[in-house]
């Protein structure tokens, strides 16, 4: 079954959307992403609603005035979820639940529910499944008994993690430490391919980039693969690896991998680990741009910095995809390319720019 009909089997789920304002300067960027996320897992958003952090409330982090107007809204509108753009905790969640009589979704839960959803290897289930295991452990007592929050179905109750709040908390640890250990297992398979690639003097290159900037489309072109691509954040999540000839009888390792998004949740980052030693391990990184994006150089800000906070190599190729989407001219900056996939333009000089950056 196709992740589409998976969705549309399940009902497209009508959402309304809570975003803590901390930079107001930065607020558009903060709707456009949220609700791409939202869009992402199968939802449709019929309303976004804003207040200033200023006015945090511990309880229910908006404030009253806040969840009544959203209380009256649902009354004429219902909707099966709200989605705050918060990491919230699980007293948090089983608040707004209950104030609001509807399902409630952080941003973690959010992103673990698409990752759930796209996840088709069996490391990326585990790594997962790992992360909603990590999520739910942290909130479980607090959450119990709010049957509200998580419904029976749709976003948020996807992939392995589904049944987890049967579970109780030894059981989860005890679970947990079974998966960091098949974690480990696939680190070290890694690590031994790292070691027998070096040996044999074979480079490294990783697809890198804030998500849904076109690194899967890149990849099957590069490599005339046919791995999966969509228009949606996350759409690719499982790590996947060929080489690419790079003319003269040399070629790389080249490394399509899981993409990037602003505060990228450390349950992520941990669950993912042996993923994200990929981009570690990199000899060059294709850091790959949606350049027609009116937010592209937010994105690009957002990606070197966890690309630095990943100690990843300097060793950068900035990739502007989708350059024939766009109107006017781009000022190139260092190490920066032009492109599009759609076009097929600028293949070889891109084949010829990363044979010298790897000598």
């Amino acid at each position: 079954m196709s992740k589409l009909h998976q969705i549309q089997e399940e009902e497209i789920e009508k959402v309304v959307i809570f975003c803590p304002i901390q930079n107001e300067k930065e607020k558009k960027y903060q709707f456009a992403e949220i609700s791409r996320l939202c869009y992402s897992a199968g939802m449709e958003v019929v309303k976004i609603f804003s207040q200033s952090l200023d006015a945090f409330n511990r309880r229910t982090i908006m404030g009253s005035g806040k969840v009544e107007e959203i209380r009256e809204f649902l009354k004429d509108n219902p909707c099966d979820c709200l989605v705050v753009d918060f990491q919230l905790t699980g007293s948090q969640l089983r608040n707004l639940s209950d104030e609001l009589q509807i399902k409630v979704l952080d941003r973690i839960l959010l992103i673990i529910d698409i990752f759930a959803l796209n996840a088709k290897s069996s490391e990326g289930k585990i790594e997962v499944k790992l992360a909603q295991d990590k999520y739910l452990l942290t909130r479980l007592s607090s959450m119990q008994g709010s049957q509200g929050r998580f419904g029976g179905k749709g976003a948020g109750m996807r992939g392995p993690g589904e049944t987890k709040l049967e579970l109780d908390r030894r059981k989860l640890e005890k679970e947990i430490l079974t998966l960091q250990n098949e974690i480990e297992k696939i680190k070290n398979s890694r690590r031994q391919n790292k070691i027998l690639r070096e040996k044999n003097g074979i480079k490294s290159v990783v697809l890198g980039g804030y998500t849904n900037a076109g690194k899967s489309s890149l990849f099957n072109l590069l490599t005339k693969e046919n791995i999966y691509a969509d228009d949606k954040l996350f759409a690719t999540l499982d790590t996947t690896s060929r080489r690419l000839f790079l003319g003269e009888n040399q070629f790389c390792l080249l490394t399509d991998t899981v993409g990037f998004i602003s505060k990228l949740p450390h349950e992520l980052v941990e669950s993912f680990s042996a993923t994200l030693e990929e981009v570690q391990n990199a000899d060059l990184v294709l850091h790959v741009v949606d350049v027609s994006d009116e937010f592209y150089k937010k994105n690009i800000e957002i990606t070197n910095k966890i690309l630095d906070d990943l100690n990843a190599t300097e060793n950068r190729i900035v990739i502007l995809n989708k350059s024939d989407l766009i109107n006017g001219p781009i000022e190139l900056g260092k190490n920066q390319i032009l492109f599009s996939v759609k076009k097929k333009d600028n293949v070889d000089k891109l084949k010829k720019i990363i044979k010298e950056a790897l000598e």
